[in-house]
């Protein structure tokens, strides 16, 4: 299994909402417990998304990283409160992505630590419902449309990134070109064919 034992079906939910696509991730498959270090087994997972995300049909949208957790209180030095642990966990698949080739420009990270829930975290006697809180600790990916403006100006940086990267293959060509027609061997193939053309 490619995400802590589980199918990537199993650990990743795919919706849409009024503004685009939502991906959720299960933290429980991604994270571990009370921890916003990502588990080595999620990698594949979210290296396949970023390819994904990196294409050029979403080129021009946003992806903003939320991270929620359950109403149970973290306190530790690293995650004094939920909202650390829900910020490390969205900024921790930002940085990732970055890591991956993303243009950090297009990416927001937000932690709403335990302040949206999907569903009931205790019930009406305010005793915690474990499955519920287990659904609600959550990151979500949301894709969505930049503005006209955001459009304008990501396509615009693109070709210039496109134009950069030509100059420098054709500086490359030019070196290689140079160095093959400098190379000994070159040199010596080419004084045989002068002198088999003197003789």
């Amino acid at each position: 299994d490619v995400v802590y034992s589980m199918q990537a079906d199993e650990a990743v939910n795919v919706g849409t909402d009024d503004q685009g696509v939502v991906i959720e991730l299960a933290s429980s498959a991604f994270y571990k417990p009370g921890s916003a270090d990502i588990r080595p087994e999620a990698f594949p997972v979210l290296q396949k998304m970023a390819q994904t995300l990196d294409s050029p049909r979403y080129k021009t949208y946003v992806i903003e990283i939320e991270g929620h957790t359950d109403d149970d209180p973290i306190h530790t030095a690293r995650y004094p409160s939920n909202w650390e642990l829900s910020a490390g966990r969205a900024s921790g698949v930002v940085c990732l992505f970055i890591e991956y080739g993303m243009d950090g420009t297009r990416m927001k990270a937000t932690g709403f630590a335990e302040t949206r829930p999907k569903v009931p975290n205790r019930d009406t006697n305010g005793a915690p419902i474990r499955e519920n809180q287990s659904t609600n600790r959550r990151v979500l990916i949301r894709v969505y449309p930049m503005s006209l403006d955001e459009r304008k100006e990501m396509q615009e940086k693109i070709e210039i990134e496109q134009l950069i990267s030509e100059e420098q293959e054709g500086i490359k060509i030019e070196q290689l070109t140079s160095e093959e027609k400098e190379s000994p061997g070159a040199q010596t193939q080419s004084g045989e064919a002068s002198d088999r053309r003197t003789q």
